[in-house]
């Protein structure tokens, strides 16, 4: 059986859509002057020797932006959308990427070769300047690597009469690499978006628009003297290894055709272990998209490099990806607005395509990029170099580029605090993997609901739950932590100050304790949750009523409820982190404040209405909610949700400051004594916590703290404390505990 007859016999269920996918997309960095930037690689992204996601390519201002293996075309562009967020809000405050394949007005002497530090690869680049010029080296693109899935290949093998897989595999991705070469004018009509260069790139000014300049004659090609063979994968080894033995190219890697064959670091190499996967190179930046491809065209070039494997092999090789050759060089140099010429055989594809959809019963979705791809040829105006089109002004680009850069660059900067595609994750999770990624550590998430990170660099692993939970602390630290009577139990017998209380497992107990409590002020919480649920608290001496209902709001919480003394003063919470209070935080409760004309109810609409406040913990600040706890905060106020309060009155929702809960948070890291912040610490070193929140009631900060009249009172430890509310503040600067993280978890980098 035939490779062509393959899929033609193959069952319908075949896994036909199984691959895996990487992006690695090119882009410049611009400065204000709207100039290709002269500072050295950002110092933010750490070493690029080993950075897995953020490199630089031939010169210094030129970012490589690299995906890790994804298994699906939405991981990988989610992947990319990740490290371009980081990378844009890693730039200096006045540079921003350039949303085009082709650069701004530039010169030569404006390009800094890539100032790595291995001698090998920097004369690499003084080669490829000395052989092309350093002009074409500054135009950018995007290439789209993918392998065909394992259980795919595997069906397809054992329907074919190979008996050895690693040969199938090999003529399996040669085939591929063929028919790509005869077929991809079609991707460079639909998706080419380089059509004028700057005034002086070129050796002769262009006087009218293409349709895509880098895949054309006048690209970063080979010289004409560099005729590789795709005949078959030996003479593809020859070809290449004897360029590089007479000197005609410097190194293996710089063949630069559309396509390459991957795997290995030597071509030679696939004869002994296959080739592994493809690298498709020939796609322009789409200037419309923030992340330079679309979600659509990854899953129209997916299904258009399946149809290369319906279609049959090409016979003749060399000589028809000749005249291929010459068709896609006069597409590329034809007007945006051109209608494919009539040789073009866009019958085979498209039929291909439709096959394949047909085939194998692939969705909706299918069909319909199928439909918009024949929209786009039938009218080249929604191609996206038709698109483009409209904004060339005087055969220039750069107003438009500008535009876009300045708009993609703000767009970054959006919720700051969020990871973009990542906002379902927790808060302090997002923040962490933007330092992940900041930084270069490698990363996995291994269970997206639960929170659960595998970080490695090189062979060290690390595996983290919730931003800061790690292999750092003992299994049973949480546990005690976790439940508030071992917790106070602990820092009593170490000497720490903790209030006066009883623990109740059954509500009419607790009832009957009422009148040990009823002159008191008190504080009613559940055993063992977080995040300030199901807490109430009296400043003043409370009715039965109230207290009964309270002990319903944290019975629903929890099985066991404590009663404790309410300590007055104002609450802090210490952020501990191997031994050292980093962050102190003050955390003013749900509030609102009159202006004497709004009820509370319409206040408290208005303050949520703050981009900063959010649910789940995927905002540095929560929404407030009028439930029952905070209606019965304003009853004992003498308030109700439509009391119009006088102006500067403030009214309290919460008797709790957690942030969860509506709070507001200041940064007092710097303002809180030391003496606080070491009680905060040792603490935390008495339950044996690696990382630790400290919530301490201090009457007057002014005091300073003694072991002997510590002045404060612990009122709870944090087993997972929250780490975006120290970074993200109402007010103060903010202190960056993620990266503190990191830094303990990393020290090697």
């Amino acid at each position: 059986m035939k490779l062509s007859q393959l899929l033609q016999k193959s069952p319908a269920n075949l896994p036909i859509l199984q691959a895996t996918f990487g992006l690695e997309r090119e882009s410049l960095r611009i400065n204000s002057q709207h100039r290709v930037a002269q500072t050295a690689h950002p110092s933010a992204f750490g070493s690029r020797n080993f950075h897995p996601y953020i490199q630089t390519d031939y010169s210094e201002p030129q970012l490589e932006l690299i995906t890790p293996i994804a298994h699906s075309t939405q991981e990988a562009r989610r992947f990319l959308g990740a490290i371009t967020d980081v990378t844009q809000r890693s730039l200096e405050d006045d540079e921003y990427l350039w949303p085009l394949s082709m650069p701004p007005h530039i010169t030569e002497d404006e390009i800094e070769i890539a100032a790595l530090e291995s001698p090998v690869e920097y004369q690499y680049r003084l080669d490829l300047a000395e052989r092309y010029g350093k002009l074409l080296q500054s135009m950018s693109g995007i290439h789209y690597n993918m392998e065909l899935g394992k259980d795919l290949t595997a069906q397809l093998f054992a329907l074919s009469d190979y008996t050895d897989e690693k040969t199938f595999k090999n003529d399996l991705y040669l085939k591929l690499a063929q028919n790509f070469l005869y077929y991809r004018w079609f991707l460079t009509y639909l998706y080419g978006t380089t059509p004028i260069a700057e005034k002086g790139f070129l050796a002769t000014d262009l006087d009218k628009p293409v349709r895509s300049l880098r895949n054309s004659s006048y690209g970063y090609v080979n010289h004409e003297d560099i005729q590789v063979s795709f005949a078959s994968l030996e003479n593809y080894i020859s070809d290449i290894e004897g360029y590089v033995n007479t000197g005609k190219l410097s190194a293996e890697k710089e063949f630069y055709s559309a396509i390459r064959l991957r795997g290995s670091k030597f071509v030679r190499d696939y004869l002994e272990k296959g080739i592994s996967y493809l690298e498709f190179r020939s796609f322009d930046l789409n200037p419309f998209d923030h992340l330079a491809i679309s979600q659509e065209t990854l899953d129209t070039v997916h299904l258009f490099i399946l149809s290369l494997l319906w279609m049959p092999e090409l016979d003749h090789v060399d000589e028809k990806l000749r005249w291929a050759s010459q068709l896609n060089n006069d597409i590329a140099l034809a007007h945006p607005l051109d209608k494919l010429p009539e040789q073009a055989p866009l019958q085979d594809i498209l039929g291909a395509m439709t096959a394949i959809v047909e085939h194998f019963n692939l969705d909706s979705y299918y069909q319909e990029l199928l439909e918009t791809a024949k929209a786009a040829v039938a009218d080249p105006r929604l191609t996206l170099g038709g698109q483009l089109c409209n904004q060339i002004n005087q055969l220039s680009l750069e107003k438009f580029g500008r535009s876009q850069g300045a708009d993609f660059h703000q767009f970054a900067w959006t919720a700051p605090y969020a990871l973009k595609g990542y906002e379902n994750m927790e808060l302090s999770t997002q923040m962490l993997l933007i330092d992940v990624i900041q930084k270069g550590v490698n990363f996995e998430i291994l269970d997206e609901n639960d929170q659960f990170l595998k970080l490695w660099h090189g062979n060290h692993v690390e595996l983290v739950k919730n931003g800061n939970m790690t292999s750092k602390d003992n299994y049973v630290v949480p546990l005690a932590m976790a439940n508030k009577t071992v917790t106070k139990k602990i820092l009593d017998q170490a000497g720490f100050p903790v209030p006066a209380g009883n623990e109740f497992s059954s509500k009419d107990q607790a009832l009957r304790y009422y009148n040990f409590v009823a002159d008191k002020a008190i504080v009613v919480k559940p055993k063992s949750t977080n995040f300030g649920l199901g807490i109430s608290i009296f400043q003043e001496p409370t009715s039965l009523a109230d207290y009964e209902k309270a002990l319903d709001i944290a019975f629903a919480e929890d099985s066991n409820v404590l009663v404790e003394e309410f300590i007055a003063g104002t609450e802090y919470r210490f952020f501990v982190l191997d031994g050292k209070c980093e962050a102190v935080l003050l955390r003013a409760a749900a509030n609102v404040v009159g202006d004497g004309k709004q009820t509370i109810r319409q206040l408290v609409d208005e303050k949520n209405q703050n981009p900063l406040r959010g649910r789940d913990h995927r905002s540095p600040l929560e929404i407030i909610n009028l439930g029952d706890i905070e209606l019965l905060m304003l009853q004992q106020q003498g308030y109700t949700p439509d009391t119009i309060l006088p102006a500067g009155v403030k009214a309290d929702l919460r008797g709790n400051s957690n942030i969860s809960t509506g709070g507001d948070s200041i940064d007092m890291t710097e303002l809180m004594d030391d003496s606080y912040k070491q009680l905060a610490a040792d603490m935390a070193s008495a339950i044996g916590a690696w990382v630790c929140g400290v919530d301490l009631i201090i009457p007057d900060r002014q005091l300073i703290s003694t072991k002997e009249h510590p002045n404060c009172t612990c009122i709870e430890l944090n087993f997972n404390p929250s780490m975006y509310m120290h970074t993200y503040c109402h007010e103060g600067p903010g202190q960056i505990v993620t990266r503190k993280i990191l830094d303990k978890l990393f020290e090697e980098m």
